[in-house]
């Protein structure tokens, strides 16, 4: 008999789990985690505006404690006052919005699009109490997530007005994105952005630290390498994206936008006690 390690199954797992279509990925795990979600619902131990774990299809982990870490960094590194108005680009099933549900005043705004119609429809139903938040649907293509349409993220004009939000947050969204599709979010991201406000996202950033990390790796997390970035699997280029810190600057600099601190995560080999975060977090100001 064969053993196989954990590291060597999981690969596997994940193998198998990228030649799925995205239907079918959101599928699966509403089956793998039915059971447990039965569970939570009979002996109703699911906390206020957290999703059953099968309703999940962004991030791993704590959702409750993962959404309260990120309204702890805004307010600590971008400002985040209970009167602002907030921008959550591709807000999954409500990750970010559970905590602001909480901490938004009736001044605060917060609106939050995404391209997955699932997370879309259980948040409108769910956040009915709170009339300052709003939920958008924009069908755009990713190989990872939607392929039931052809419109591109490179070419999408964010629905909101010149100058509206005093933050934007993209959390684990670029690190799903094509360079041309960041250069358009970035963009956008500065021209919704009120004069002086603040950008959270997050990426994989190839800086000298994790391209060492990841040169004295045995399996490499981004084995595929291009001038500019880094893939996980080709097959499903979107699946994770890695890029290039200085082919970052650059856009982020065209855009109009600044650099005000770089927080690296702890994916590429960090003491995770010393990171705000796993995946490497970038707060920028608009700068025009």
């Amino acid at each position: 008999m064969i053993r196989m390690s954990n590291h060597c199954g999981l690969n596997i797992l994940r193998k198998l789990y990228y030649r799925l279509r995205p239907g079918q990925r959101r599928l699966a795990r509403r089956l793998l985690f039915f059971p447990a979600d039965f569970k939570d619902s009979l002996l109703r131990r699911r906390q206020h505006l957290v999703p059953p774990k099968g309703r999940i299809f962004t991030g791993q982990g704590d959702f409750a404690g993962m959404g309260d870490n990120y309204l702890d960094i805004l307010i600590r590194y971008c400002g985040l006052q209970p009167h602002h108005h907030v921008l959550d680009v591709g807000c999954g099933i409500g990750r970010l919005a559970r905590p602001l549900a909480g901490f938004l005043n009736k001044k605060g705004r917060y609106a939050g699009f995404d391209i997955v119609p699932d997370g879309i429809r259980w948040c409108s139903k769910h956040y009915r109490q709170y009339p300052n938040f709003s939920f958008l649907h924009i069908p755009l293509q990713n190989d990872l997530y939607n392929l039931e349409t052809e419109a591109a993220a490179g070419t999408f004009r964010f629905p909101f007005e010149n100058n509206a939000f005093d933050q934007v947050v993209l959390l684990s969204v670029f690190t799903h994105m094509q360079p041309e599709e960041v250069e358009n979010y970035l963009g956008e991201i500065s021209r919704v952005l009120k004069h002086s406000g603040c950008c959270l996202a997050t990426f994989f950033l190839i800086t000298e630290n994790s391209e060492s990390y990841l040169d004295q790796s045995p399996e490499p997390f981004f084995p595929h390498r291009f001038a500019d970035y880094f893939l996980h699997n080709p097959r499903v280029k979107s699946a994770n994206i890695a890029f290039r810190y200085p082919f970052l600057q650059r856009l982020i600099a065209k855009a109009g936008l600044e650099v005000e601190a770089l927080h690296e995560g702890w994916w590429a080999g960090q003491a995770r006690e010393s990171c705000i975060d796993f995946q490497d977090v970038l707060i920028l100001r608009k700068s025009w």
